[in-house]
């Protein structure tokens, strides 16, 4: 009935195949029910005014559905041999109203959703609870499903409809199955998803090239003689320099949003400099560093950064964007680190520690594919680190002594990557069981390697994950090791200003191997012919 690309109802079906799998025996037989509200469109605090809306995921996944405050009722009937009459998957949407053709967009009609979605029947919203009543004398044994009730995590259903399940004699209203059920058929793209996933790489990716661009038009002095042109009017979009994170940030999110991407996965993580050591930096609130700075140029109150264009010049440095958008739901989440002033090229240490990092996530890709332990790349990663710091004079000793004291932990202290999909730190529950029989037990290296894994699995056909190794050079994060016989301290010291370096990429794991659906390329020569203007 549904015109749709979105294979919501398949999405229904493989959740309640999976529910079947972690049902107790004594209700494996009845018929099942999900019900799940949708999100509400927000408002900004004690004001009338919208704030943007994204649909709750597992509400998406299963019903494709973006309108604000929608419901699913789906049926399940393990009994039936007629896989036609075996699943019926009904949508309620919000009736229009007359305040919303003057104040917003209306939701679809009944007629218009039926050509958008893919599910069996919809209906308007005031008619649910008639439709659930009629349920539960239809199906006098039916077991309801909702994810974990009275959590701020997701949409509450209202209390006339569980009323009407929990005070019901024969039936089971249970929040113990459905989420974790979901997480781990999330886990799994079909190709579907996988469509959408690349369309956001796709997008995220001519965004990230689009910043890189920007910066080396201003290298090549194509931006500054607009600038200087002494015009008397705001400038336009391709006369905008990047001197300051959050210019960078407008570039890169105004690009995504020129393609029809309306939301970020994320807030987009644009550091400079020594603030690219910190994982999560998204205040983007800050200038690039600016000299050359002398040893008391701090008692200056700021003159060197401010002056007149003339005097300022960028002092070479990093800067690591980490962002991604999404289309219809489906993330992107990548990372790209840059070499800024310099003329655009990174200087010798600047290119010792990303060619480190790029083999790192090279040499991690080559063995993606089904069934290779995550946990197994992690220690790769930490292998690669080491023999490069030994390369380098960073480190001191044996690689075995030096992996067995954990330092490079200091250096490296994430995880590799990450399940990824309609949200960027993907189904959690499924990624990270909780018990989890699967982790390697022989030749795993230190224990702080793998503190904060956000997927520890076995590698399957359709997962999709980040591949984002990077090295820091973190103040808080080195007094670990700062006692350590294995640093070289001296060293150590002419790499401490640098800040940090991550590469990501969005990697789709398949029958033999990998996918990396990420186009914007890492290469060194790239990069920098790239950030130089000179192509």
């Amino acid at each position: 009935m549904s015109g749709s690309s979105y294979c919501a109802r398949a999405h229904v079906q493989r959740t309640f195949e999976q529910l079947m799998n972690v049902l107790p025996s004594q209700l494996k037989e009845k018929p099942q029910v999900i019900l799940l509200a949708g999100g509400k469109t927000p408002f900004r605090n004690d004001t009338d005014r919208e704030l943007p809306f994204r649909q709750e995921s597992n509400f998406y996944y299963l019903s494709g559905c973006s309108v604000p405050g929608s419901f699913l009722l789906a049926l399940y009937q393990p009994e039936h041999t007629n896989a036609s009459t075996r699943l019926s998957v009904n949508l309620s949407i919000p009736e229009i109203q007359a305040a919303d053709l003057m104040w917003s967009v209306p939701p679809p009609t009944i007629g218009e959703a039926k050509q958008l979605f893919d599910v069996t029947d919809i209906a308007y919203s005031s008619e649910l609870q008639s439709t659930i009543e009629l349920l539960l004398q239809s199906h006098p044994e039916a077991v309801f499903h909702t994810l974990p009730r009275n959590s701020p995590l997701f949409p509450t259903l209202p209390e006339e409809y569980m009323a009407t399940i929990v005070t019901s004699e024969t039936h089971t209203a249970t929040d113990a199955y459905l989420l974790s059920s979901l997480h781990k058929t999330r886990l799994i793209k079909d190709e579907n998803e996988v469509t959408m996933l690349r369309r956001a790489n796709d997008i995220s990716s001519r965004a990230h090239e689009t910043v890189m661009r920007v910066l080396g038009n201003a290298v090549q002095g194509k931006i500054l003689q607009a600038k200087g042109a002494g015009i008397d009017r705001p400038l336009l979009p391709g006369e905008w320099l990047i001197e300051k994170e959050a210019e960078a940030e407008a570039i890169f999110v105004a690009s995504c949003r020129r393609e029809g991407a309306v939301h970020q996965a994320y807030l987009p993580i644009v550091a400079a400099s020594r603030r690219a050591a910190t994982l999560h930096y998204c205040c983007n609130d800050r200038e690039f560093t600016w000299g050359p700075v002398k040893p008391h140029d701090h008692l200056n109150h700021g003159a060197l950064a401010h002056g007149p264009a003339p005097e300022r010049q960028l002092e070479p440095q990093l800067l690591l964007i980490d962002a991604g958008c999404e289309w219809d739901c489906y993330s992107a989440d990548i990372t790209r680190t840059t070499p800024v002033g310099n003329g655009g090229k990174f200087t010798e240490k600047g290119k010792q520690i990303y060619s480190l990092v790029l083999e790192m996530q090279q040499k991690s890709m080559k063995i993606l594919k089904p069934g290779v332990h995550w946990d197994t790349i992690q220690l790769l990663c930490h292998q690669i680190l080491v023999e490069g710091f030994l390369d380098l004079g960073l480190f001191k000793g044996s690689k075995d002594e030096v992996l067995r004291s954990g330092i490079s932990s200091a250096f490296f202290p994430h995880g590799v990557g990450h399940s990824l999909g309609m949200d960027v730190h993907d189904v959690p529950s499924a990624s990270k069981p909780m018990n989890n029989t699967t982790i390697p037990q022989d030749n795993v290296g230190h224990p702080s390697f793998y503190t904060y894994l956000r997927l520890r699995l076995p590698l399957a056909e359709g997962m999709v994950v980040t591949v984002e190794p990077g090295i820091y050079f973190r103040e808080h994060l080195l007094k670990a090791v700062e006692e350590s016989e294995y640093v070289n301290h001296n060293l150590l010291e002419e790499y401490r200003e640098m800040g940090g370096v991550r590469i990501e990429d969005d990697v789709l794991i398949t029958s033999d191997g990998c996918e990396n659906l990420t186009k914007v390329r890492s290469d060194v020569e790239w990069l920098e012919s790239v950030c130089s203007g000179e192509s």
